[in-house]
């Protein structure tokens, strides 16, 4: 879509679905060219696929719904199905904004902006993480759960991250748990890292793709390609180098080998 202002500078919502943060104009700029990817498109992470739905369409019918957490390996298309999630529903009122860790200071005020519009908004915090001594999550906190005032109806955080609890763990922190009687007591350090990660109701799990499903994926981005010995042996191949079998693989091979002629005497 391309960049739609109003005359006082915010985003025209009727007509434009995505906008990001930009920190140095402590406002909100319209996505001029959004990622094209289809929801079909999206191969090997179904039951993925099937949950964000099903929490996105009770958001946008206005009833109870959760933050959402996709966490995992590098590459196994956490971002791409936010994405694709955006291209699907955006034309039944599904508007989104993403916001940069080191921006979620601004959180509370991007709320505030969009908590009275008559569109449901996603919060996308892509590659999200924190660092022992970062303070920015406090603010997400509040977004997620509320303070004193309750969060927004029409805002939902949907985040992406390589840790399940957002913060990293290390071995000294399971040294400071104690039992209690027969209770195990984590240490402080840990009760943040889970307590951050707690308040994303629906949390999803994305993992390397085995063979079978990787070759699928291979095989969706090359549907004319006849010789699928040669496509499967040059793909594995390929994924091999990379060290990771995923959706982001297959559409790397797919940019180095589209129009490429599969033969028996080819790789």
């Amino acid at each position: 879509m391309t960049e739609v202002h109003s005359t006082d500078g915010n985003i025209d919502w009727t007509r434009v679905s995505a906008g990001i943060w930009r920190r140095h104009r402590q406002g909100l700029r319209a996505i001029r060219r959004l990622d094209p990817i289809a929801w079909d498109e999206l191969k090997g992470i179904g039951r993925q696929k099937q949950a964000l739905a099903h929490n996105t369409e009770r958001f946008l019918a206005g009833k109870p719904s959760n933050n959402a957490l996709l966490w995992g390996s590098r590459g196994t298309g956490k971002s791409s199905l936010i994405k694709a999630l955006l291209n699907h529903y955006g034309e039944q009122g599904l508007r989104m904004i993403e916001v940069d860790k080191d921006d979620l200071v601004n959180l509370p005020e991007i709320v505030d902006n969009i908590s009275e519009l008559p569109y449901r908004f996603v919060i996308f915090c892509d590659d999200l993480s924190f660092e022992p001594g970062e303070s920015a999550y406090k603010a997400l906190k509040s977004v997620l759960e509320g303070s004193l005032e309750l969060p927004p109806e029409n805002v939902r955080v949907y985040a992406t991250s390589n840790r399940r609890h957002l913060m990293p763990e290390y071995m000294s922190d399971n040294l400071k748990s104690e039992m209690r009687g027969d209770e195990l007591h984590p240490g402080e350090a840990i009760e943040e890292q889970v307590s951050l990660a707690d308040r994303f109701g629906l949390q999803l799990s994305f993992y390397p793709f085995p063979q079978d499903t990787y070759l699928e994926a291979i095989d969706a981005l090359f549907p004319q390609v006849a010789n699928r010995e040669v496509l499967h042996r040059l793909a594995i191949r390929f994924a091999t180098s990379r060290g990771v079998r995923s959706g982001r693989t297959a559409q790397q091979f797919y940019r180095a080998y589209s129009g490429f002629a599969f033969t028996d005497e080819a790789g």
